[in-house]
């Protein structure tokens, strides 16, 4: 049940619409091509099981996770009122 103007079954499309987005950044974020054997940030060895588990890969498991910790979400808000829009 959607309220007011809203059709039915429209917040579910906000909600489908919200993983949709985040899938589509999620994939735009992952490595491609050729592994490096050195990690692009500290220099170490990138253990071989790493290289073949994730294509692409630039960086060790530790420099990644600190890669991962800085990552701020970002994203659209379907859900505020037009005046949060305006902020």
């Amino acid at each position: 049940m959607a309220g007011g103007w809203t059709r039915d079954g429209a917040i579910q499309d906000q909600i489908d619409d919200t993983i949709l987005d985040a899938v589509t950044h999620a994939r735009s974020a992952l490595p491609t091509g050729a592994s490096a054997e050195f990690c692009v940030e500290c220099g170490d060895d990138i253990p071989e099981p790493r290289r073949l588990a994730v294509q692409g890969v630039q960086t060790c498991i530790l420099c990644q996770s600190e890669r991962d910790g800085q990552r701020a979400a970002a994203g659209f808000n379907r859900r505020g009122s037009k005046d949060s829009q305006l902020k």
